[in-house]
């Protein structure tokens, strides 16, 4: 990820020393086995979505600050799905957490920045008492500040950061970001049972992508939000507009629906944007993919995967990474050619009799 979005979109950054990858994958592997722990599984297939094209155009680096992952999906028909981000697999075993930036081989000296009109600061743009936006503008980002931010009739333009708060039992959390200037979205749960910080990890892209400075975007001309609604409203420069509707958040998942008010042809209307330097460094190691008519789900490498036409994409990671270790999976799945997402089939099916935990 560019150095610019590293230590900003975060409330608080823990100094701590992650557990070795193996050892601590025995440890979730024995705990899993011995009843300790009950790993959150795979979201429920939406089995009756619509098939959307999805294309690995990922390509190896050596910096962990770079984004170098990069999962489009595209569609002539989808104008609503869902977006989920949910802890890993792991979480319920992790001891410590890594959220510390590595630098290590990275050179962003050729990145462009732009100084906005307005000089640096940080305020509280709306409040309630149970959430409440605050937006950043920095020094310099890789882009003009063109998109402006409104909430009811306040309109503030140079702002390169708004995140989303709220408030929960034991305190409050950020669990929603948007770098309005470039269209990058980051979410994750509150934290699990137990922890009070959770990183985030991989971005995603809703919205007419194009290329910009090498980068893929999303061109904003500006971004609303509906209190009542818990509803970002988003008008692009290339025509149409999107709404994000914050639908859930908890300790187990961050559930985001997005309704186009058409489809978006010709052009990828959703991207994942994450990073992989190894196994043991990344931000997204694994995808999984349930293809069009299959029986079963399809997983690979992040890396090796190449295309698929599928109804759900699962990435994330099933062992530890000394990189951002406790970020969020991420599940796109309930694509609908109406303004509705098809909803996920988590009940059993009829006639099964489900034993009940005491």
């Amino acid at each position: 990820m560019p150095s610019w979005r590293e230590g900003v979109d975060t409330a608080s950054r823990n100094s701590a020393i992650v557990r070795k990858p193996a050892l601590l994958a025995s440890i979730v592997c024995w705990a899993a086995g011995s009843g300790l722990i009950a790993p959150e599984p795979l979201r429920a297939a939406s089995l009756d979505g619509l098939a959307v094209e999805v294309v690995n155009r990922s390509e190896p680096v050596l910096c962990a600050e770079k984004d170098n992952v990069t999962i489009a999906m595209s569609s002539a028909n989808v104008r609503s799905f869902r977006i989920e981000a949910a802890h890993p697999v792991y979480a319920a075993a992790l001891r410590r957490d890594s959220a510390e930036a590595d630098w290590t081989a990275c050179d962003l000296s050729s990145d462009p920045a732009f100084k906005p009109a307005a000089p640096p600061r940080r305020t509280t743009i709306y409040e309630e008492i149970d959430f409440w936006i605050v937006g950043y503008t920095f020094e310099t980002f890789w882009r003009p500040a063109t998109a402006a931010v409104r909430i009811g009739d306040r309109v503030l333009k140079d702002l390169h950061l708004i995140q989303f708060w709220m408030l929960k039992p034991n305190g409050s959390e950020e669990v929603l970001v948007l770098y309005p200037q470039d269209g990058y979205w980051r979410a994750r749960p509150f934290a699990p049972q137990g922890a009070t910080f959770s990183a985030y990890g991989s971005s995603f892209l809703i919205g007419p992508i194009e290329q910009a400075g090498g980068r893929p975007i999303v061109d904003i001309a500006e971004v609303a939000f509906d209190p009542k609604a818990r509803t970002f409203a988003l008008r692009f420069k290339r025509g149409g507009s999107a709404q994000l509707k914050i639908v859930d958040v908890d300790q187990d998942k961050t559930a985001l629906d997005v309704v186009f008010d058409r489809a978006i042809a010709g052009r990828p209307f959703a991207m994942l944007r994450s990073m992989y330097v190894t196994e043991f460094n990344n931000d997204v190691a694994r995808i999984a993919v349930r293809e069009k008519g299959a029986k079963g789900w399809r997983e690979e490498n992040i890396m090796r995967f190449d295309k698929a036409t599928a109804t759900d994409i699962w990435t994330g990671r099933l062992v530890p990474s000394r990189h951002n270790t406790s970020s969020p999976d991420v599940v796109f799945n309930s694509f609908s050619d109406t303004s509705e997402p098809k909803r996920p089939k988590n009940e059993p099916p009829p006639g099964l009799a489900v034993k009940q935990g005491k």
